[in-house]
């Protein structure tokens, strides 16, 4: 089974100017739809050809991991913007962050300070592990919660190919801008 990569579901200049349309024709279009190709190549003839993406993130390593796991890592990323977002979490999701980290603003003081910091590239994750707790974490190169078992419910692409055309090597401004973008009626339907 070929795995086919989701169209985006507002067009590549609706989040202009914090996110270009050259950044997410070379982001989506090339950057994603390569991670794609090479898996659905990689899976051929394998035990992995009739599994879900989330499975193959779940059970393989190596080569074939880093490339399922960046295709799905950015499906979940891309998914997760509006031209129009719910700008902050609002019922249980905000009463839990509250919770968990004490406001919303700490919250993403924390998200903000754990993506401007990673070392080199990857993603920074907020997640859910099994006993309801709400976590930030750093993970290099494609790593990703559902290796660990845990539910991904947020995520950046802290990778220089996210953001350097728009902000060339200035992270923490598309941090601040990624806010800005960042739908929480998506959020909430991922806890």
């Amino acid at each position: 089974m070929k795995h086919e990569m989701p169209p985006l579901k507002y067009s590549e200049d609706a989040l202009a100017p914090k996110m270009s349309a050259e950044t997410l024709e070379y982001h989506h279009g090339k950057h994603e739809q390569t991670y794609f190709n090479t898996m659905n190549t990689l899976i051929e003839g394998t035990e992995y050809e009739g599994m879900s993406l989330e499975d193959i993130v779940k059970k393989s390593d190596g080569k074939l991991f880093n490339n399922a796991s960046q295709a799905w890592n950015h499906v979940f990323f891309f998914d997760q913007f509006s031209a129009n977002p719910k700008t902050e979490p609002s019922g249980s999701l905000a009463e839990a962050i509250n919770r968990s980290f004490g406001s919303f603003d700490d919250f993403r003081k924390q998200f903000t300070d754990a993506g401007t910091t990673l070392f080199g590239s990857g993603w920074v994750w907020f997640y859910m592990e099994g006993d309801g707790s709400l976590k930030i974490s750093q993970e290099s190169n494609a790593g990703n919660p559902l290796k660990h078992g845990y539910q991904p419910v947020m995520t950046c692409d802290v990778w220089e190919h996210a953001y350097y055309i728009d902000y060339r090597n200035k992270r923490p401004d598309y941090l601040e801008a990624f806010w800005k973008i960042l739908d929480w009626s998506v959020i909430k339907s991922r806890y």
